[in-house]
């Protein structure tokens, strides 16, 4: 009992950190200033070249985790001497990424200078050939994001969303136009310009990020958000998408309540739980608008399996790939401020043991709505 309220006040005083600095950060960087970033790349560049010499673009390394370090307020945060990769255009290994990188800057100055917004999904469809494939559009412009300092909304690049929210909230999206997420029976896409969402009205006293579409689903068909009510929950169908993550992190900063996380109790649930939580490693650079370092665990947990008695048919044998990635997650750096994330990783280890959340239906149909997640949220005073 001790242990729960000492973790109550650690998440209280992790809700009053300044929003003000927070907000701050979030705020776009002027059209002015990104247009003056991407003019002073390409002055490096003709100067190269004036010079007789090859023009190179300089990239931080946004794969290495050599290159983050983790801050406990924030979550994991690009280092200051973060090491780079270097593409030359007269090398035949990054030529071909070098002229991409060229053509997107084109783009993307092209829509800063006259106000106006492309989804990564138009950028790719204008010239596929070129691309190739969606996946190096939106590496790119993550990469540009990095290279230039900007946030990525700031590029004027918008991402189509696959994240869904439903609860008691309601907003205005930039365009003036009014989103009520409060229909008990379906859910609202994820705007894909968090940035611009603005006079949010809510009671909610919490927000239950769901890991998967499916679980999402039946919380809706059970009338979740109506039973708990008020609340808010989100997913982002899996490993979360920058908007979904963007929202979670946008209504934490405007409510100021608890956020719980419902995932399997498996690695891969845990790891996307981490992602929201501490952020990842390839979008380190943007980790204060992205992370809500206050997140917490609410379930499946590794001990429910015993707790709860799921039956053996529900419960999987750990893999090969599982042992590689729960030994990956215990090695994070953010692991040794997270006791008991760990005890239940080191059970789920010492059992050779996940269960994916719907494993609790096979207790009774209702199981997870009406009963395991209520006692959750009972026990730990939060309804």
């Amino acid at each position: 009992m001790a242990h729960r309220f000492a973790e109550v006040d650690k998440l209280r005083d992790m809700l009053r950190v300044s929003a003000e600095t927070t907000e701050d950060h979030l705020t776009n960087i002027s059209r002015q200033d990104v247009l003056t970033r991407i003019e002073r790349v390409i002055q490096t560049l003709v100067t190269s070249v004036s010079k007789g010499e090859a023009p190179v673009l300089t990239l931080i390394n946004r794969s290495s985790w050599d290159n983050v370090r983790f801050q406990e307020s924030v979550g994991l945060v690009l280092k200051p001497d973060a090491s780079v990769v270097t593409l030359r255009c007269d090398c035949p290994s990054s030529a071909t990424r070098f002229s991409l990188i060229l053509k997107l800057l084109s783009v993307i100055y092209k829509l800063v200078q006259s106000d106006s917004y492309a989804t990564k999904r138009d950028i790719y469809y204008n010239d596929t050939q070129l691309f190739r494939s969606q996946k190096t559009v939106d590496s790119i412009v993550d990469d540009i994001s990095c290279m230039l300092g900007v946030p990525r909304r700031s590029l004027n690049v918008l991402a189509t969303s696959k994240g869904l929210i439903s609860g008691d909230l309601c907003y205005l999206e930039e365009d003036g136009t009014m989103v009520d997420c409060r229909s008990s029976t379906t859910a609202v896409p994820v705007s894909s310009n968090v940035s611009g969402i603005g006079h949010i009205v809510s009671s909610a006293k919490f927000i239950l990020i769901v890991e998967k579409d499916a679980t999402f689903q039946r919380l809706l068909d059970d009338d979740f958000c109506a039973r708990l009510f008020p609340c808010i929950i989100i997913t982002g169908k899996g490993i979360p998408d920058v908007n979904s993550r963007l929202m979670v992190k946008k209504l934490w900063n405007t409510l100021q309540v608890p956020v719980f996380a419902l995932v399997d109790a498996d690695p891969h649930g845990i790891e996307i739980m981490c992602i929201y939580k501490y952020g990842s490693v390839s979008m380190a650079f943007e980790a204060r608008s992205l992370t809500v370092p206050s997140v917490l665990w609410l379930g499946l947990l590794p001990s429910d399996i015993q707790r709860y008695r799921i039956p053996e048919k529900a419960v999987i044998p750990f893999s090969q790939a599982d042992e590689r990635k729960i030994n990956s997650l215990l090695n994070r750096p953010y692991i040794p401020c997270q006791p008991v994330w760990e005890r239940e990783m080191n059970t789920m280890q010492r059992l050779k043991q996940k269960a994916e959340i719907q494993a609790l239906a096979s207790i009774a149909p209702h199981f997870l709505t009406r009963v395991y997640l209520p006692n959750k949220l009972r026990h730990g005073g939060w309804i």
